[in-house]
């Protein structure tokens, strides 16, 4: 435990000690016991300086989702990589969401997949899933997401706000899109700004609901009859979120909180 110390200088001691104990147990695979009876001082030279350059890589402020590989989402571990997102445990509650709602399997189709937690997770429960996104690295990740966690996923290169023509519908779309604001970068902790990938975050100022838009006139089409579309949204504009579904013409809209009371999803009805 006394390699924790460096972490201090930069993390409060429980953000700092769970690091620590995450570390250890998914790069060296010691258990918070084994670390609090010294195991963790009996680590080989060569691992020695494994976990020199894993701290060095946490002072600075590095997700330790990418120094690992690896993120748990729906209680499987998706590889990770400066190319997708790191998958947050909110967006754990928008899979529980949709499958209360969906007991029985349907077809869903995840846009804007990353690491294609959303898809695989949703797979793993019985759905039949489509996963769309616009780049190769991301693709290459969710495929092999699917692979190891043996899901059946249909991936498709698609860029949302030009899609190619296709006449398939599902009953579900489910989104994660961009949606930080330029102006709230500024607020953003270092390890997301410095490190994740820009183009799955951000939007422009002046059009904070491009994806949605996007996403929900691709859905208009899409969608089969009665059909259900799943965003996770920006908490500043659920309002303005809502709205622009009912200009859609899309019926029983509803915002839901997250585990924090934030208003972190909506979801709809095709007319």
């Amino acid at each position: 435990m006394n390699q924790i110390q460096p972490l201090l200088s930069v993390y409060p001691p429980h953000e700092a000690r769970a690091l620590y104990m995450l570390v250890m147990e998914a790069a060296f695979g010691l258990t918070p016991t084994q670390v609090l009876i010294g195991k963790d001082k009996e680590l080989s030279e060569e691992k020695q300086a494994l976990l020199q350059n894993i701290i060095s890589r946490l002072i600075r402020k590095e997700p330790v989702q990418y120094i690992l590989g690896q993120a748990d989402f729906c209680g499987h571990t998706f590889q990770v990589e400066p190319g997708v997102l790191i998958p947050r445990p909110e967006t754990q509650e928008l899979v529980n969401l949709i499958n209360r709602q969906h007991p029985a399997p349907c077809s869903v189709l995840d846009i804007g997949t990353g690491s294609g937690c959303i898809a695989i997770s949703l797979a793993l429960t019985g759905h039949r899933t489509t996963a769309f996104d616009i780049s190769p690295d991301a693709l290459r990740i969710a495929r092999k997401n699917a692979q190891t966690l043996h899901a059946d996923v249909d991936f498709e290169q698609e860029d949302i706000l030009h899609p190619s023509a296709t006449a398939h519908q599902w009953d579900v779309i489910v989104s994660n899109p961009p949606y930080i604001c330029q102006k709230e970068a500024r607020l953003m902790d270092v390890n997301v700004l410095d490190y994740e990938p820009h183009l799955a975050l951000f939007v422009p100022d002046e059009d904070p609901l491009l994806f949605y838009r996007a996403i929900a006139g691709y859905a208009v089409t899409h969608l089969k009859p009665s059909g259900r579309l799943y965003f996770e949204i920006n908490e500043a504009y659920p309002q303005e979120t809502s709205s622009l579904l009912e200009h859609l013409g899309y019926t029983h809209i509803s915002v839901h909180p997250d585990n924090f009371g934030k208003s972190r999803f909506i979801s709809a009805t095709k007319a």
